[in-house]
């Protein structure tokens, strides 16, 4: 008899809730869940494929343990055996800078991507940390953590309300949204045109996004830091600037005009070739606009300039006086969060604290950039990366250089990959740990909550039971945490076995994945109890552990977080007389909760704990379609931890840098350059192995304008080779005016052409890896970040 269960989307950044229709232990259908709190019934083909996603054939069952050269199927507790021999006696020879960690996009898709990494770098002591940040968001994360000290304090857009809304290389009708967590992102779009809003969308391509839009301006790619710092010239020197309130939190307002008096719209506009009225009227519209939000993304971010871009967004949402407004960019406060801390001087944001042996990139935000692990690898002498561990992770398609990538990963002493596949990365490991499909994990966002247009909180249980032969993916972490410190999970073969459902047993060795997760609550709560600015100060610890819900060492720690979050009960010890600030934070004005959802009343405010009732993880379990917790608020001046307790409008790396941006005035600009774009039906590598998801528009093309096709002696359906830095490709060519003249398109994440992979229907069309045209060296120098759009190429016809 089919049953139905809840799940929140795991396959993009817009976090929808999902409906699923399940028969026996199989996914059959998947829609939007109408009563979600947040995404209200919106899905996407993405969402839609769900079920074909979980039962996909080519996902891994079993462990992978590598034997005479071959990856054979083996038990959990080969295969944890395999690394508790392999990984420590690497840090006893070489110590613990030879091992490294590399994580993936799909890690932050998942409940065990939030809660053990941290967990497995401090076991291993390295700090050879890689991450797709650097091929996607650093630049942000640099900005944000030196304009406001944190660099996880990313303001949003706040799309519901906002009358103007200025896009940069971003195209959510097709992306959905990143570093802006919004189901429905093109709904929102046509609701804010509805109401007599403005939509500019600044794009070399025109995407879905650009036709939808009011306005749309296709500048040279690469060149949006020059046109924004001309749009930020054009308010100062007309003083349309209007910082307002933020004025009294802001530093190096003065000193702006002449850090940006080179970049007159006149100057610029050669480069970005746009006219220079354009720009000027942008500016000018800009300021007029009762709210206005400015927003960029990958394609404003993997350029040369990327970190600049990134802090020029803000940098107009400063001046416009729409940071920390509603309608303007907002702070969101997630629910599992960070309890706020009184407003004042913070530590601040540090760049290059360490760097990296081989070339000396500086580390940021404790990470070195993906395009170095080549050298890191293969480059003999202290400190060479010998062991390294993937998870979620695909470097082989997604950094620059595959073909070397690929080529190092094979010299590894030893590789364990956390992954569902046997993809062009996986192949090389060692070991291979399978997590269980989607349906078969609990979920909660962590990461995208912080990115959320609203403040909600949402928490789904797995929908199928865990298969027999399976181990849940937070234990596969914390016993990959218990492996690397040299304890093997010696218990791993009991807990494969035992019955689906059961609760472990009470041995010693079968509760060692759970101690992973009590010694993280022990400490937690041991800081907080010691804090006297927590309202947990003087309470006792063991008391408060016990109190805990949850079935399992990860729904504990969800529950500590709520309860000491923002909207926490606090455990019954906040003062239920504290001031609550203006608006209680269970506002259900602009689309809350339906009649299934709740909303919470508790201080969004930065001093205030939240309301002694407040969030707990049983409440949110009895709440299945979620809790609604109000639209975002201001939070300045709470949410800045600079070392001044201000906004550091112009901090001393970024001045260093805009030199460099003056330079790129008197370039000559490259004649031809590539730039990625989206599929709706794709995120990166990681979805083509699904049919449903193939097809149509996702298709590894290479789109052309029919000027420079006619130029260079292409058609339509043939065969032109790309060549760039890192060497060449071939590949379908598409002639289409979508692209402006002088660039050329071609999507990431493809490449499924390597022998030893199983991906079969990723394999049938395998496409062209794009990175391959890159060898690397081309970084943003603030952030370490890949540019992987707008570098110059080549083509030629190919008979």
């Amino acid at each position: 008899m089919p049953r139905t269960a809840l799940r929140i989307c795991p396959l993009c950044e817009a976090t929808c809730g999902l409906t699923l229709t399940i028969e026996g232990a199989t996914v059959t259908g998947a829609r939007g869940d109408r009563d979600d709190v947040f995404s209200q019934g919106f899905i996407c083909p993405k969402g839609a494929a769900f079920g074909a996603l979980d039962a996909d054939p080519d996902r891994l069952r079993t462990p992978l343990v590598r034997r005479d050269g071959r990856l054979q199927e083996a038990t959990w507790e080969e295969a944890y055996e395999a690394i508790a021999a392999a990984i420590p006696a690497v840090v006893r020879e070489y110590g613990p800078q030879s091992t490294a960690l590399v994580l993936g996009n799909p890690n932050v898709h998942t409940m065990a991507g939030a809660l053990y990494p941290s967990l497995l770098l401090k076991a291993l002591g390295t700090r050879n940390l890689f991450t797709a940040s650097t091929l996607d968001q650093m630049p942000k994360h640099v900005s944000s953590g030196l304009l406001f000290g944190d660099p996880f304090a990313i303001p949003v857009p706040d799309l519901d309300r906002t009358d103007f809304l200025l896009l940069l290389g971003a195209n959510p009708m097709e992306s959905n949204g990143s570093l802006c967590t919004a189901p429905d992102f093109p709904g929102r779009l046509k609701a804010l045109r509805a109401r007599g809003g403005t939509l500019v969308v600044v794009d070399p391509r025109r995407t879905r996004t650009a036709r939808l839009a009011d306005r749309h301006l296709a500048p040279r790619p690469g060149s949006d830091a020059l046109l924004l710092a001309a749009l930020a010239h054009t308010l100062l020197e007309e003083k349309l600037a209007a910082p307002g309130a933020l004025e009294k939190w802001t530093e190096g307002l003065g000193e702006l005009p002449a850090a940006l008096a080179s970049f007159t719209p006149e100057a610029v506009a050669p480069a970005c070739d746009l006219p220079a009225a354009e720009i000027r009227a942008l500016a000018r519209e800009l300021a007029a606009a009762p709210t206005a939000a400015v927003y960029g993304r990958i394609g404003s971010c993997t350029v040369e300039y990327g970190t600049l871009a990134s802090w020029l967004v803000d940098v107009l949402n400063i001046l416009t006086g729409n940071l920390d407004r509603p309608g303007g960019a907002l702070f969101p406060l997630p629910a599992a969060g960070p309890r706020p801390r009184p407003a004042g001087p913070g530590k601040g944001f540090a760049l290059g604290r360490w760097r990296s042996r081989v070339s000396g990139h500086p580390e940021v935000k404790s990470e070195l950039p993906t395009a170095a692990l080549s050298e890191e690898i293969e480059t003999p002498g202290e400190g060479q990366i010998r062991a390294l561990i993937a998870i979620a992770a695909n470097p082989v398609l997604s950094a620059p250089d595959g073909r070397r990538l690929d080529a190092a990963l094979a010299g590894l002493d030893f590789m364990v990959s956390v992954d569902p596949y046997l993809n062009e990365t996986s192949r090389h490991a060692h070991v291979v740990l399978p997590p269980p499909p989607p349906a078969q994990s609990a979920h909660h966002d962590f990461a995208f909550n912080g990115f959320a247009v609203r403040n909600q909180v949402r928490y789904t249980r797995a929908a199928v039971p865990l298969e027999a032969g399976r181990l849940d993916e937070c234990e596969i972490h914390a016993r990959l945490v218990l492996a690397v410190s040299g304890m093997p999970g010696s218990a791993a073969q009991a807990a494969a076995t035992r019955a689906p459902g059961t609760r472990a047993a009470t041995t010693p060795a079968a509760a060692a994945p759970a101690a992973v997760d009590e010694l993280v609550t022990q400490r937690a709560l041991a800081k907080e109890t010691s804090d006297p600015r927590s309202p947990l100060h003087g309470q006792d610890p063991a008391r408060l552990a016990s109190l805990l819900t949850g079935e399992s060492g990860p729904e504990r720690r969800l529950d500590l977080m709520l309860r000491l979050g923002p909207y926490g009960d606090q455990f019954g010890c906040a003062d239920p007389e504290a001031d609550r600030g203006a608006d209680p934070a269970g506002s259900t004005d602009e689309g809350a909760a339906g009649s299934t959802g709740e909303s919470v009343v508790g201080s969004t405010d930065e001093g205030a704990a939240g309301s002694v009732g407040g969030l707990s993880l049983e409440r949110v379990l009895a709440h299945p379609h979620g809790i609604d917790l109000g639209p975002l608020r201001s939070r300045l001046p709470g949410v800045l931890r600079t070392r001044s307790g201000r906004i550091d409008l112009l901090p001393d790396p970024i001045a260093a840098e805009l030199p460099r941006l003056r330079a790129a005035l008197a370039e000559r600009p490259a004649a031809l350059v590539l730039v990625g774009r989206r599929h709706l039906r794709s995120n990166n590598s990681w979805l083509h192995n699904v049919p449903a998801l193939t097809g149509g528009s996702n298709r590894c093309t290479l789109q052309v304008h029919p000027e420079d096709a006619a130029r260079l002696g292409l058609a339509d359906g043939g065969r032109a080779r790309v060549t760039a830095d890192g060497g060449s490709l071939e590949v379908p060519v598409e002639v289409t005016d979508t692209v402006r003249t002088g660039v050329v398109s071609l999507p990431h994440g493809w490449g499924h052409d390597r022998a030893g992979a199983r991906l079969s229907v990723a394999s049938a069309e395998p496409g062209a890896n794009v990175n391959q045209l890159l060898d690397g060296s081309r970084l943003d120098p603030l952030s370490g970040t890949a540019v992987l759009n707008g570098f110059p190429v080549e083509l030629t016809p190919v008979p």
